[in-house]
C-alpha cells in the first residue's frame, strides 16, 4: 500500500500513471469504471524517470528532448508554513517532438529548443504564487505543447526541502488530450479600465451614475476600493499579519459597495477577472489572492491604496486608471483624477 503522507499535495506516481494514460485511449472516454491490471513493469515505469515512461508508453518511435534536474528556489505551496519562504523545486521534463520530414541542416531554429522547455517553466512561475505543483505541471505542460513540434510531454515536479524524501507529481500530456484553450496568451488580453471609488460616492449618491458609465464604456472595468470608514484593526510588531488584516477590511468593503447594486460581482482572482472581462461583468476587486499570491507583489508595509491599486492596475495591463475621492501617487502615466459627481470614463 502507498504511505500516507502528510502533505496533501502528495500523490502516487503509479496513480499519476494509471490515471493520465486515461486521455490516451482511442475513444477518448475517460475511465470505465476499471483500471488497467498492474503489472511489474508498470510499478517499474511508475518511479522510472519520465524518458524511461516516454520510451515504454511511446507507440512508436520517436524523437525527444529532456531537460533533467532543473532545480530552482520558488516560494510555493498550499500550507501556511510555505507561505512567505522559499523552497527548492527540481524538474525533469521530457517532450516527444514530430521528426523533421528532410534534413535539419544544423540550424537551430527548425527544432524544439531546450529553451523552449525552461521558459514554459519561468512564464508559468512567473504568472502568480501557486499552491499545487499539480496546477504549476499543468501550465508548464500546456505552454510547451503550443510548439508545432510538441506531441507529447512528460513533467515530473519534486519539492526537495519538504520531507524526509523528495515530494512530487508527474502528469503526462499529448496533443489529442483535451486541454484549456483559453490559456493565456492564446487570445488577445483585455485592457480593463481601472475604476477607483472612494466611500463617499455611496454616501453622495453617485455609484449608480459611476455604474452606468462602467455599463456604457467599451472597455471592460474593474472596480477598486479602500478600507472602510472604521478602519482595520491594528496589531503589533506582525507586519504580515497586519497586511492580511488590511487586505482583509478592503474585501469588506467591497462587499459593502456590491451590496448596493446587484450589477457588481465580488471576485478575488485573475480567472474570474479574466472571465468578467469577457463577459461584460463590472467586477469588484477583492485584493487578498492576488496580492498575497503575486511573485513580484507590492511592500508588505504597503498602506497607501492608491499605490496598492496603480500596482493592480499594472497587473491588469490597464489601459487606463481612474481615481475617484483619492489622489494618484505620479508614477503611473495612465493614471488620473475625477469628480464624484462628474461619471465619466
Amino acid at each position: 500500500m502507498w504511505p500516507q503522507s502528510g502533505y496533501t499535495n502528495s500523490i502516487n506516481p503509479l496513480d499519476a500513471l494509471l490515471r493520465n494514460n486515461v486521455c490516451a485511449t482511442p475513444d477518448g472516454a475517460r475511465g470505465q469504471g476499471k483500471r488497467p491490471k498492474m503489472t511489474d513493469d508498470d510499478l517499474k515505469h511508475a518511479f522510472a524517470h519520465p524518458s524511461a515512461r516516454s520510451e515504454a508508453t511511446a507507440e512508436a518511435p520517436c524523437d525527444r528532448i529532456s531537460v533533467r534536474d532543473h532545480i530552482l528556489t520558488v516560494e510555493i505551496g498550499a500550507f501556511q508554513a510555505e507561505r512567505g519562504t522559499t523552497q527548492r523545486i527540481r524538474f525533469d521534463v521530457v517532450v516527444e517532438v514530430q521528426p523533421l520530414s528532410d534534413e535539419i541542416d544544423d540550424d537551430v531554429d527548425r527544432i524544439l529548443s531546450y529553451d523552449r522547455v525552461t521558459e514554459a517553466i519561468e512564464a508559468a512561475l512567473s504568472e502568480e504564487r501557486l499552491n499545487l505543483l499539480e496546477t504549476l505541471a499543468e501550465r508548464v505542460a500546456e505552454r510547451i505543447l503550443l510548439a508545432p513540434q510538441a506531441q507529447r510531454v512528460f513533467v515530473r515536479i519534486e519539492k526537495l526541502d519538504r520531507g524526509p524524501g523528495n515530494l512530487g507529481v508527474e502528469i503526462v500530456r499529448s496533443k489529442s488530450c483535451v486541454f484549456d484553450a483559453n490559456l493565456r496568451g492564446l487570445e488577445e488580453t483585455p485592457h480593463p479600465i481601472v475604476l477607483f471609488l472612494a466611500n463617499n460616492v455611496i454616501d453622495e449618491g453617485h455609484l449608480e451614475a459611476w455604474l452606468s458609465a462602467a455599463e456604457d464604456n467599451t472597455r471592460p472595468v474593474i472596480i477598486c476600493v479602500g478600507m472602510p470608514e472604521a478602519g482595520a484593526p491594528q496589531v503589533a510588531a506582525h507586519r504580515m499579519v497586519q497586511r492580511r488584516i488590511d487586505l482583509l477590511a478592503i474585501e469588506q468593503n467591497a462587499w459593502i459597495f456590491a451590496s448596493h447594486d446587484p450589477r457588481c460581482v465580488v471576485v478575488g482572482t485573475k480567472t474570474e477577472l479574466d472571465w468578467g472581462m469577457r463577459h461584460d461583468q463590472i467586477s469588484l476587486w477583492a485584493p487578498s489572492k492576488i496580492v498575497l499570491d503575486a511573485v513580484d507583489g507590492p511592500p508588505t508595509d504597503m498602506v497607501d491604496i492608491s499605490a496598492l491599486v496603480e500596482w493592480f492596475a499594472q497587473e491588469m495591463q490597464a489601459a487606463q486608471l481612474v481615481f475617484v475621492g483619492a489622489t494618484p501617487t505620479g508614477n503611473l502615466p495612465i493614471a488620473r483624477q475625477a469628480q464624484a459627481d462628474l461619471a465619466l470614463l
